[in-house]
């Protein structure tokens, strides 16, 4: 009989669910039963709204302070007093998820959790071999810790982080951040006219600096189309709908909100310009498009970005103001568009979801050959 496994994850952005989703899916088709849990929901409404609404709220309208508040948290020291606050939270939440499910094996998606997973194995109360997903590419502390069985990381930068804070690179796993299947397929779609096409995120929360970006591209004199997908942000939305509705000659404009046809708009893009959240990232290296930068959320995004052009993957500009210089030389030299794909075919090679599957997998069946033994 297989043993259930746990993914374990919270509300702070769209990724890490989406990221737990992934390998649910991925699982149950292997024949698992994988169960997603939130449990900061399911304990204190109020410690969640304050985890999942405080960073939006910081992340959003406050970047700076969040972004301090990271650096502060990203410290063994200062970090024990934030662990301290979820382990007493969650506790007694994940040993009764963990002894009444039968669980196999522990994954979580979200960085806040670990310490408390963690915990529990360390005093004995919980035998469980736990798998780390992390979700960004350099480590927080948050991440390290020598109960982990396993991590998954989304570069070979992400390893040699986790490598210098003491980790045994036996442990961790360059596969990539989970993501869907569908993004590693090839020609969803296939692009059917010659335009240079732009694909302009924002993240989730759709960022309100697309508005200044799309305004700087409209200054590129060659003929253009731009693809805005402004995410959950209706207002953001509206908006652009508002301002750009009528025809922009030589112009293409399409405005869209929250949409599930992000592979499909990548295929038919030349470049992405973004905000570097982890799950974006992942998705764009497995799409082979071009990032182009700027702005990020001080803390981790800005780590990623660092990360990518220090890798050759995407290119940041320092200001949107930047942005239709920066495109129109990629317009004008294809070449430079064909070096940033090939150093981010590189950073992705090792990229697998079905080697993290079968690394879960192997951690169950380990543990189970353990349990047999000491019977």
């Amino acid at each position: 009989m297989k043993k259930k496994i746990i993914i374990v994850s919270a509300s702070t952005g769209h990724g890490h669910n989406q990221v737990a989703d992934a390998l649910k899916l991925e699982l149950s088709e292997k024949g698992y039963d994988a169960l997603v849990v939130e449990p900061l929901k399911e304990v204190s409404k109020s410690l969640d709204i304050l985890v999942s609404d405080g960073y939006k709220i910081l992340a959003t309208l406050m970047p700076k302070m969040y972004g301090t508040i990271y650096k502060i948290s990203n410290n063994e020291t200062m970090n024990k007093p934030v662990a301290k606050i979820f382990l007493s939270a969650l506790r007694d939440k994940i040993e009764e998820l963990v002894k009444t499910e039968d669980a196999g094996l522990i994954i979580s998606t979200h960085p806040l959790i670990v310490d408390v997973i963690l915990t529990l194995k360390r005093d004995h109360i919980i035998n469980v071999p736990f798998l780390s997903v992390v979700t960004d590419f350099l480590p927080h502390q948050s991440y390290i810790n020598d109960y982990v069985d396993a991590y998954v990381v989304g570069s070979t930068y992400t390893k040699n982080g986790f490598v210098a804070r003491g980790i045994s690179p036996d442990k961790v796993h360059v596969y990539g951040i989970p993501i869907r299947r569908i993004f590693t397929e090839n020609n969803v779609v296939k692009k059917k006219d010659s335009v240079f096409t732009i694909l302009l995120m924002g993240g989730s929360m759709g960022v309100s600096a697309i508005k200044k970006a799309l305004k700087n591209l409209l200054n590129i004199e060659e003929e253009l189309k731009i693809i805005v997908v402004c995410g959950n942000n209706d207002t953001l939305r509206l908006s652009l709908e508002e301002k750009y509705g009528e025809y922009i000659p030589n112009k293409h404009i399409e405005i869209l909100g929250f949409t599930d046809k992000i592979p499909e708009l990548m295929e038919l893009s030349d470049v992405i310009i973004t905000k570097p959240g982890g799950l974006t990232v992942t998705e764009s290296l497995a799409k082979n498009i071009p990032m182009i930068i700027p702005y990020f959320i001080p803390g981790q995004e800005e780590e990623n970005a660092e990360v990518l052009v220090n890798a050759g993957a995407a290119i940041k500009v320092d200001s949107v103001k930047e942005l239709d210089e920066v495109v129109e030389i990629l317009m004008k030299d294809p070449s430079k568009i064909m070096w940033l794909k090939q150093n981010m075919g590189t950073m992705s090679k090792d990229h697998s979801i079905d080697s993290t599957i079968d690394l879960c997998i192997k951690l169950i069946n380990n543990h189970m050959t353990m349990e047999i033994k000491n019977a």
